[in-house]
């Protein structure tokens, strides 16, 4: 089924692909560390979701697979997806390299519902996934769709207003004055990725789209999940700002006295059980 934005996600795809061999030899990734035993997690999302052992856990849009075979050594029982076939390939041979159970799905998260009918404890959505995403309301019903009844969905991303933070104004943090879109995505043209990039891409075009927070939270209650937290932080995930620093914990802040503003969020809801949905409405 042909749909609105298709182009622009073939266009993204194989941006992916291209930009899947670039990530996994840069320094952000750190696949190296990961082979030594290290995770890709970062403690907000570790304290948040908790303990994952023995859980069936869904990972949409998991790239080439590190933060999926983190939640693996956790204890999770792990399946991956994403649309880059390369990135897939990619996850498939480093969880046989360092024999982390692990399996890796190559769809569209749009038609996942299509090709893989199981229902999971967890689906977890990481850092820099939603802006990828045209359609929150199709997203989020792929979303409730993949949980079992009462099975929980947890995402921890970019907040809007980091989005707006403007990277070009070094010394200070000045707002791009565009919150509200019009659902039109984004353009960039650029000969690297958002990493240490070794060499430039073929690919230069990519195409993203800004939510805010209430359409992402009206998605997924239009689905039928139910809230169970909504987080705001000043602890965010990449270099946003010249201005800001690396903690020894792996997440980014502004010094203290610079800016107070929130980085990313987090989301926690669950599918409802049938039998409480029928208790609670008595």
């Amino acid at each position: 089924m042909i749909t609105m934005y298709d182009d622009e996600m073939a266009v993204n795809r194989r941006w992916w692909d291209g930009a899947t061999p670039v990530h996994y030899r840069s320094r952000s990734y750190n696949v190296d560390g990961f082979r030594q035993g290290g995770t890709s997690l970062l403690p907000l999302e570790l304290g948040e979701l908790g303990d994952v052992s023995g859980r069936r856990l869904l990972h949409l849009q998991c790239h080439f697979g590190l933060d999926t075979l983190s939640w693996a050594r956790r204890g999770a029982e792990v399946t991956g997806v994403d649309f880059s076939p390369q990135a897939i390939a990619t996850a498939r041979r480093l969880a046989q390299e360092l024999s982390i159970p692990a399996r890796f799905i190559e769809s569209n998260i749009y038609t996942l519902p299509e090709v893989h009918h199981e229902r999971y404890d967890i689906v977890y959505t990481g850092y820099g996934a939603l802006c990828w995403l045209p359609d929150l309301d199709r997203w989020a019903k792929v979303v409730a769709r993949s949980l079992r009844p009462g099975g929980v969905f947890y995402v921890l991303d970019s907040h809007p207003i980091m989005d707006m933070i403007d990277y070009d104004v070094p010394d200070r943090v000045e707002l791009k004055l565009r919150y509200f879109t019009d659902g039109e995505p984004e353009m960039e043209d650029s000969p690297n990725t958002y990493t240490d990039s070794d060499r430039p891409l073929e690919e230069r075009v990519t195409y993203s789209w800004s939510h805010p927070l209430s359409e992402i939270v009206g998605s997924l209650l239009s689905a039928g999940l139910q809230l169970d937290f909504l987080h705001e932080s000043e602890l965010g995930y990449f270099n946003a700002h010249p201005l800001m620093r690396k903690r020894d914990d792996g997440h980014w802040t502004f010094p203290p006295g610079t800016c107070r503003l929130p980085l990313t969020f987090s989301l926690m809801a669950h599918l409802p059980d049938h039998d409480q949905t029928v208790s609670s409405s008595r």
